[in-house]
């Protein structure tokens, strides 16, 4: 680290690139007064930012190891130290004022990162918002179906919201900018020479950090912000079937399933707690505890399914359904949030309301991990969980302790913290993981497994299958190194509706990823399910496939502890940007790359492989990268591909598919 100061200009350096330069043409920090406008629908946020003056801060004091800005009333003292195989710049501002911070970019870099990016990877150009939202919206659905007829037009990167932002960017030029900060913020690569991130209050700090490779970058981010993801040895066994409707209905699907050859390592019941049918159809009764009509004789079958060598898996949101069992205990005991009038604020989702347990107050952080997580689910033999939400929080409600809107980003990281507490308490620790749809800075600390939230059931690019691939890869930029999918999507909605192509496409597709777990969609009943007869059987071969990576994907799943993605986009082992041809391939690890089909009908799959030489699963086949070659593509066989001299060939020559043509 390098900081160089004159009288009123000044540089940081580091490992020989200029971080950042403050003179009074290009102000470092700038002090801006404005106002902030926040809506809110079903959990999804729409913030108007409105900004009424800028003040450039100018340098006004410091020594060899800080700098002080300053104009008017307005002032940010910063420290600079070498820490974490980077730099941390701690801020610490006086006054109330948004804070815009410019670092020096290159015109011809990418940008990824900003926590889960749905419609791209590269975010040089665009603009990224700080702020945990829904990411699904009603519009698009509304076109895809009611208004049918006209063609479909993908909304761009500007329009999708995210459940999980996270204030971190890494440069293809091999360095990273992360930021601890809390408010909403906007973070502008639109500009060649510098990237100016502006929040709604000054960060705690900024850190810097860069390297030779993006495995180096990624280590120095998990230094600073280590990831903790893991999956019990179970876990990489096989699928995860989705399969809700009662205990009868489970086992009956479950030993159907074992029958016909699927390697069943857990069926997910996401319906434990009890069944809600709304306007858009099968939702979960949240209330945390088994309902012991739909499911009896709870801990004998569940533990009747593990003997079998399947694991139960389960459910639970931060929220109780409006006069619940539990809803009405926690209202009486004060665990709920409230408004401003001191009454229970109620959350909508989709048709029902329900109240939010408030995570600022410890008897209810108790009650969730003692009574919901561990006496109503863990103790009772449940082995894994989705730990769903944690977008919701009204900016104007009250808290038991804290800002709600200062609070709002940070209440996803809070939910898997509460979360993680509770599983690493239990004597069965080390058997049991949970997942999470949202999240936000420091979240990777906590959540054992992230998965992508609700996808439509289609192919398009904004919402379907594909967008997981940009997000996951993003995620993977800013720490969050595990990632899956729901196999098949979720959304459905009139005639959207999940296809049988589709299924066996995003199967191909999650039989190469650390976590192998189907969704019923919110309409079971009108959608393709893995179990049906005329699919049951590529599910067997391709779970088959999941499982016999199990060896890889356990040496993935290490890898991810040292803060390096499970799967990264096509130029992430030569660290060269300009490489990159497939934004919608990944590499699983850093031996094996796949390649989805993502058009609908289509047989055959063009693919650029990376530099080296590799051997083409189930057929043997060898392909040297660089060259782009079509491959067919036939339902039920993956277009995947292993390194020529990997430690893991003789291991990956050996996996096999027991099925034909689909």
């Amino acid at each position: 680290m390098r900081l160089i100061r004159n009288a009123d200009s000044a540089e940081l350096w580091c490992g020989g690139r200029k971080v950042m330069e403050h003179t009074p043409k290009t102000p470092f920090l700038t002090a801006a007064e404005g106002s902030y406008a926040y809506r809110s629908s079903h959990g999804n946020f729409k913030v108007k930012e409105k900004i009424a003056k800028r003040i450039p801060l100018s340098l006004v004091g410091g020594d060899e190891g800080s700098l002080v800005f300053a104009a008017g009333d307005k002032r940010v003292d910063v420290k600079f130290a070498a820490r974490f195989g980077g730099i941390v710049m701690d801020f610490s501002a006086s006054g109330d004022f948004i804070t815009e911070l410019a670092f020096l970019a290159e015109p011809d870099e990418g940008i990824f990162g900003g926590g889960e990016q749905y419609r791209k990877l590269d975010m040089k150009g665009e603009k990224i918002v700080n702020f945990v939202s829904e990411h699904i919206v009603v519009p698009p659905i509304v076109q895809k179906t009611v208004l049918g007829f006209l063609p479909y037009k993908e909304k761009p990167h500007s329009y999708i919201e995210t459940y999980s932002p996270m204030s971190t960017y890494t440069s293809s030029a091999r360095y990273a900018l992360r930021f601890d900060v809390s408010s909403y913020g906007i973070a502008d690569f639109t500009r060649g020479d510098v990237s100016v991130f502006r929040f709604e209050k000054c960060p705690r700090s900024v850190f810097y950090t860069s390297g030779e490779s993006f495995k180096d970058v990624a280590k120095a981010l998990n230094a600073h912000t280590p990831c903790r993801a893991y999956l019990p040895d179970w876990a990489h066994d096989g699928m995860i079937v989705a399969v809700q409707g009662g205990m009868d209905r489970v086992l009956e699907k479950a030993l159907e399933m074992q029958k016909k050859g699927v390697k069943l390592a857990g069926v997910w019941s996401q319906d434990w707690s009890g069944r809600k049918v709304t306007a858009v159809g099968k939702q979960v009764y949240w209330n945390w505890e088994a309902d012991e009509n739909y499911y009896p004789d709870f801990d004998k079958n569940v533990a009747a399914l593990k003997e079998k060598g399947v694991h139960f898996l389960a459910y639970i949101n931060p929220y109780l359904v409006k006069d619940g069992r539990l809803y009405n205990e926690c209202a009486k005991k004060g665990m709920l949030i409230r408004d401003r009038k001191g009454e229970i604020y109620h959350v909508k989702s989709t048709t029902f309301d329900a109240g939010m347990l408030d995570l600022t107050y410890p008897a209810a952080v108790e009650f969730i991990k003692e009574v919901l997580i561990k006496r109503n689910m863990l103790d009772r033999g449940v082995d894994g969980y989705m730990a769903d939400f944690g977008e919701y929080l009204p900016v104007d409600c009250v808290l038991h302790a804290g800002d709600p809107a200062a609070m709002h980003n940070e209440w996803p990281t809070l939910w898997a913290k509460i979360n993680r507490e509770a599983v690493d308490s239990h004597p069965r620790a080390k058997e049991i993981f949970f997942f999470t749809r949202s999240g936000y800075n420091g979240a990777q600390t906590y959540t054992t497994m992230m998965w992508n939230g609700d996808q439509h059931v289609d192919l398009t690019k904004d919402y379907g299958m594909p967008c997981v691939m940009p997000a996951t890869f993003n995620l993977g930029f800013s720490g969050m190194a595990a990632v899956h999918s729901d196999v098949g999507g979720f959304i459905s909605f009139a005639s959207l509706s999940r296809s049988r192509e589709l299924l066996i496409r995003w199967t191909e597709m999650d039989a190469f990823s650390p976590l192998m777990r189907s969704h019923e969609t919110i309409r079971p009943d009108v959608n393709v399910q893995p179990y049906n007869d005329d699919i049951v059987d590529v599910t067997a071969s391709l779970s088959e496939v999941h499982a016999a990576l199990k060896p890889y994907l356990a040496a993935c799943m290490k890898e991810a502890e040292e803060g390096i993605p499970v799967m990264r986009p096509d130029f992430y082992e030569c660290g060269d940007y300009s490489a990159s041809r497939e934004e919608y391939a990944y590499f699983l690890g850093g031996d094996v790359f796949v390649a989805p089909v993502i058009e609908k009908g289509a047989e055959t799959r063009e693919v650029t492989l990376p530099a080296g030489d590799w051997v083409k699963f189930f057929d043997g086949t060898e392909h040297k990268g660089g060259t782009k070659e079509r491959f067919a593509a036939p339902l039920g066989k993956p277009v995947a591909f292993y390194r020529k001299g990997s430690a893991f060939a003789p291991l990956f020559a050996g996996i096999t598919l027991r099925h034909g043509r689909a």
